[in-house]
């Protein structure tokens, strides 16, 4: 089964920097864009970022562009995501996704979220 497990969400002052993890299974981890989504509390999920399956393109929300990097490392089927100087705006719970468009599909897979709190 596909299964994506976020993790280093935490509670960060303004200006702070977090790590966050996804480690994916289930999947040839290297073959797929994989994605980094958001939400906030009484609002839609949005997009953040999204990796190529090599980790030879990257595209970012304008409103984390500059401050966020995502990377992935293939050997450990584990995608990141680098939060630098970061806003009250960013607090929401983040969420790791993979969309596989094969015949019968296409299939969405999400992780369970991991929360993101900044705030003095």
């Amino acid at each position: 089964q596909v299964q994506l497990v976020e993790s280093g969400g935490d509670l960060v002052q303004p200006g702070g920097s977090l790590r966050l993890s996804c480690a994916a299974s289930g999947i040839t981890f290297s073959r797929y864009f994989m994605n980094w989504y958001r939400q906030a509390p009484g609002k839609e999920r949005e997009f953040v970022a999204v990796m190529t399956g090599t980790g030879d393109s990257t595209n970012y929300a304008e409103s984390v562009r500059g401050r966020f990097t995502v990377s992935r490392d293939n050997t450990k089927n584990t995608l990141y995501l680098q939060m630098n100087s970061l806003k009250p705006e960013d607090t929401a719970v983040y969420y790791c996704n993979v969309r596989i468009v094969i015949a019968g599909g296409p299939y969405e897979y999400w992780g369970q979220g991991t929360q993101v709190t900044v705030s003095s």
